[in-house]
């Protein structure tokens, strides 16, 4: 339902919802914000555009460290890289750019922006299924922020005891806060 929801949108939609979630993150207070892990966008899936949120952030608040994740499809984890920007990416199989040659960072991530389909007014959110985010939140303490083109729905009724809620979820009219 969701992925079919933002299927429909047109690029010029996935644009200016990605202005408008960009416009709501930068309300947020990062004077304490180190480290930020960030999604990087699978465009054919119109997932919002973190690179203006990276741009954003390296032209706003160039003393936070930004990391991006790799994934490890074999072990289904994720690993956690410094940005060095868009020419070390490359797609993987299942269109999501990652780093090619970059260091990997082992140290505290103060805010972690998180992909997904749904979410509910709960925290709890929907993402492809694979439980990568919920592996890689679940032993870390973090601020948790997620980001949706859409409002939440009421409650998502598969929720699962090893989900992990979210914090706060932006959506481009508000900032949803659990």
């Amino acid at each position: 339902m969701a992925l079919a929801q933002r299927k429909e949108l047109s690029e010029a939609q996935v644009q200016a919802y990605s202005m408008a979630l960009l416009a709501q993150f930068s309300l947020i207070d990062l004077s304490a914000v180190k480290t930020v892990h960030i999604f990087l966008p699978i465009l054919e899936k119109k997932e919002p555009d973190t690179f203006l949120f990276i741009e954003w952030l390296s032209e706003q608040h160039p003393e936070i460290k930004i990391i991006v994740p790799r994934a490890d499809f074999d072990a289904a984890l994720m690993i956690s890289h410094v940005y060095t920007g868009r020419d070390n990416l490359q797609k993987n199989l299942y269109h999501i750019p990652e780093p090619q040659q970059s260091e990997v960072h082992t140290g505290e991530i103060d805010l972690v922006i998180v992909p997904l389909l749904a979410f509910d007014l709960r925290g709890y959110r929907v993402g492809y299924g694979k439980g990568f985010y919920d592996r890689f939140l679940g032993p870390i303490q973090t601020q948790k922020v997620g980001l949706s083109f859409f409002d939440p729905v009421e409650v998502i009724s598969d929720a699962d005891p090893y989900d992990v809620r979210l914090d706060s979820c932006i959506t481009p009219e508000k900032i949803f806060f659990f």
